[in-house]
């Protein structure tokens, strides 16, 4: 069928109801969003943020309501979808951005795709990875992988992807949204060395929308964690209190979901592989930690200063 491309949508979309079919790629998923508020009669108050590209550039979709209990998990990072009824909509300005791994990439930010169960119903289909074509020009996933030794120098909220080896993981904690709120975050920390520092990375994980692999991390597991943001305390000694921090495009692997994902073909991810390798089982699991009360960052030595 005839195609239309992000770029020519862009251009068009003003004079128009009905939209030519879209080949796109999946480069950032967003948490899933429930927006539920007791007075408003909606059945499934959800919504999810997808960037989406083409040889022409990259997109927000957005998924509504009942369609992301139904998509929500087959949309994966690298996944190619062909979208033939959707609805374009003027961007929503206030919604994060994730980092394009390809910082080349051209960003469409004043429309956006929306997909919902009716006006128009929309029709999606995943194309399977081996069907897709080269000439299709659909852009490969990119990472921006960094090592431990790199941390020390980026700035703060800097984004980042990064792969360890996990050595200590917090119990889950909870911290309040508002402050008189009902509403929490849940998150744990955790440590990941990968043998290019004597320090770990310190990495605070709010729960994404993948229950099944947060409440799974534990020591000696590989774990990735992808658009991280760098948070340093600027005020006091500035290197001492370097974490990451998740987003809301941040999503985590660990070892048994690595398989197929984009990121195994990045050049840092196989210097890691290799890393471990030479690693001994047996003297790093003597090193690891597993639950406990972890305050971070570290309160001041003396309470003149606390």
């Amino acid at each position: 069928s005839k195609l239309t491309s992000l770029g020519e949508l862009e251009m068009t979309w003003r004079g128009r109801v009905h939209f030519h079919p879209l080949l796109v790629r999946v480069l950032h998923k967003s948490r899933l969003r429930y927006y539920g508020k007791p007075e408003k009669k909606v059945d499934m108050p959800y919504q999810a943020y997808f960037e989406v590209a083409d040889g022409s550039g990259m997109m927000s979709m957005v998924l509504w309501n009942s369609l992301c209990p139904e998509w929500y998990h087959s949309m994966k990072v690298g996944t190619v979808l062909l979208l033939e009824q959707y609805a374009i909509k003027t961007s929503y300005p206030f919604k994060t951005q994730p980092t394009p791994g390809d910082s080349q990439m051209k960003r469409f930010a004043t429309i956006e795709i929306s997909l919902n169960v009716r006006d128009p119903p929309a029709k999606v289909s995943i194309i399977p990875e081996e069907m897709v074509k080269p000439q299709w020009g659909l852009p490969e996933v990119k990472y921006r992988f960094i090592t431990r030794s790199e941390l020390d120098h980026l700035p703060n909220n800097h984004s980042c992807d990064v792969i360890g080896l996990v050595t200590f993981v917090g119990r889950a904690e909870r911290a309040r949204k508002r402050e008189h709120g009902e509403d929490f975050w849940l998150y744990r920390w955790a440590h990941a060395i990968d043998g290019t520092s004597d320090q770990p990375f310190i990495l605070e994980l709010f729960a994404t929308s993948q229950p099944d692999v947060f409440e799974h991390i534990h020591p000696m597991t590989y774990l990735v964690c992808t658009q991280m943001r760098v948070v340093r305390d600027l005020t006091e000694n500035p290197s001492s209190t370097i974490y990451l921090t998740t987003s809301n495009e941040s999503q985590i692997f660990i070892t048994g979901w690595h398989k197929g994902q984009p990121y195994t073909k990045d050049a840092k991810v196989k210097n890691f592989i290799q890393w471990t390798k030479t690693q001994s089982e047996a003297d790093q699991m003597k090193k690891t930690v597993i639950g406990g009360y972890y305050p971070f960052p570290r309160p001041p030595n003396n309470f003149l200063k606390y």
